[in-house]
């Protein structure tokens, strides 16, 4: 039996950079292959090319052996090809029938459309594959597990037997996480074949039968879970040795650095999103809030950095009441800011390397005397963080957006980390990094707790928060539902608590 989908010699390049370099990729009948690369590897490339947003200078697809033409979406759609996009192209006012009929409206008397021959067929959907989705409920009101559950069904309905999972995890609770592997296994049984992107090492071994690797736009190897582990897969990934479990000794602890008190935040639309937040995160100590993506902790980080109005309560940074103050003055308290948006808050795309070391202190001294900005010190400066910190570029006159995700976040550690600070404020620190740039991050952010530093961590990746907090807070809608000490959390104690289920549920559901 010929593959159900075949790649081979697949070339694309764009000006100054060979994405793809002769991929040869075979998914077979019924298996779930992983592909694994660094940022920039090709894999978005590649997938491009086969859903039809790109067309390839060279090589051919073949679909069940087949060569096809693929010049855009609807021809992948029409070859049985579907895609689950990292972020859901779903409309949150309509109901699941209606996204799922978006494109493919079925008509009734030539006029209506026919949502109750629809929803009949979603229903068939969602019990053959133990979705559990009801075609009548909003897109708005659904979690958002259940709203991937959505995607999957609208290329279902459509009849694809080829899917694209792109980073499919990376917005799930564990729980999420297991029932989406218990779909993806009943969706093998059912014939489907599946095309599994993702980061994350664990979940590679746990779901893919096969796995392919590229680096540089190549093919590096393709293996098995049990011909491999997660060491070598990282390995083959960077091209080097990485260290996968953070190395730190225990936190000792001192004075209060940051306090936050009744914290109360509106969101964008006016919508209460921080709702009475209280904590605080003492010198010498990592305190990662964990939670899915959309709980508050944006807006949380905002407020605390002076980005965001709060409209009630009190945040002190060593002692200083700065409810409400500027980023500058909090800045001045001795705060680095991670953002969570590298490009948006984080850097002047515009601004060549060297500027965007120094944006928070080009106005003091040694960088600027009498208002004129001193250019020597502030290259120089530049030289030597570029060293440090292991920033790739070409030079520091390039502008910063040239430069790789992974390297744009060395700039902004390179300058947070490289004056004097008390406090870290880290969001997503690691957001759409590879595995070699995430080792090198997490060692920062340890060094600087090392060294005395409170640290604030809020990361979606729990995986990550556990490998690098000493405690845990968990944010459900809005609010810190629970802190814990890292080394008594159960990743499913917290991810019950992400779901918002309290503490004593989750050790009386534990205990049965």
């Amino acid at each position: 039996m010929p593959p159900a989908l075949e790649l081979r010699g697949i070339t694309k390049a764009f000006p100054g950079v060979l994405a793809n370099d002769h991929i040869h990729l075979a998914l077979e009948q019924g298996e779930v292959h992983a592909l694994l690369g660094e940022n920039g590897a090709g894999k978005t490339t590649l997938m491009n090319i086969l859903y039809g947003l790109y067309s390839p200078d060279e090589g051919e697809v073949l679909v069940r052996g087949q060569p096809v033409q693929i010049r855009d979406p609807n021809d992948a759609i029409a070859q049985g090809i579907g895609m689950v996009h990292q972020h859901f192209m779903l409309v949150p006012v309509f109901t699941v029938t209606e996204n799922v009929m978006l494109g493919v409206e079925s008509i009734r008397n030539g006029i209506l459309l026919d949502r109750a021959r629809a929803a009949r067929r979603i229903r068939e959907i969602s019990e053959q594959y133990g979705l559990g989705v009801d075609p009548n409920a909003y897109i708005k009101s659904l979690p958002v597990g259940v709203q991937q559950r959505v995607e999957i069904i609208k290329l279902l309905y459509r009849e694809a037997d080829i899917l694209i999972l792109d980073e499919p995890t990376a917005v799930l609770t564990p729980q999420e996480v297991e029932e989406l592997f218990k779909i993806i296994h009943a969706l093998i049984a059912q014939g489907k074949s599946i095309i599994f992107i993702t980061h994350k090492l664990k979940e590679v071994m746990a779901i893919a039968d096969r796995i392919t690797v590229l680096r540089n736009g190549r093919v590096v190897g393709t293996t098995t879970p049990s011909q491999t582990d997660e060491r070598q897969l990282a390995a083959m990934m960077v091209g080097r040795d990485v260290l996968l479990q953070v190395e730190k000794g225990p936190a000792h602890p001192a004075a209060s650095v940051l306090e936050v008190e009744g914290l109360e935040v509106l969101d964008d639309r006016g919508n209460l999103a921080v709702r009475g937040v209280s904590f605080q995160v003492r010198a010498g100590e990592i305190l990662g809030v964990a939670g899915v993506q959309g709980n508050g902790q944006t807006e949380l980080v905002q407020a605390l950095t002076g980005l965001r109005d709060i409209r009630a309560g009190r945040v002190r940074i060593r002692g200083s009441d700065v409810t409400g103050a500027s980023p500058r003055r909090i800045l001045e308290q001795g705060t680095a800011h991670v953002p969570e948006d590298r490009q948006q808050d984080g850097l002047v795309l515009s601004f060549p390397v060297a500027d965007n070391m120094v944006l928070n202190t080009y106005y003091i001294p040694p960088f600027a005397r009498g208002g004129m900005l001193n250019q020597a010190t502030i290259l120089a400066t530049a030289e030597q963080r570029v060293r440090e910190f292991d920033v790739r570029t070409p030079s520091i006159m390039v502008p910063v957006s040239n430069l790789s995700g992974g390297n744009q976040q060395k700039v902004i550690v390179a300058r947070e980390f490289s004056r004097p600070i008390r406090l870290l404020i880290a969001s997503q620190p690691t957001r759409g990094l590879d595995v070699g740039s995430i080792e090198y991050i997490h060692r920062r952010i340890v060094q600087k707790r090392d060294e005395g530093c409170a640290v604030l961590l809020v990361s979606p990746e729990l995986d990550e928060v556990m490998g690098l907090a000493d405690r845990i807070a968990v944010m459900f809608e809005g609010q810190i539902v629970d802190i814990l000490p890292a080394d008594q959390a159960t990743r499913e104690e917290i991810g019950l608590l992400m779901a918002g289920v309290r503490k004593e549920a989750t050790r009386a559901g534990i205990s049965q």
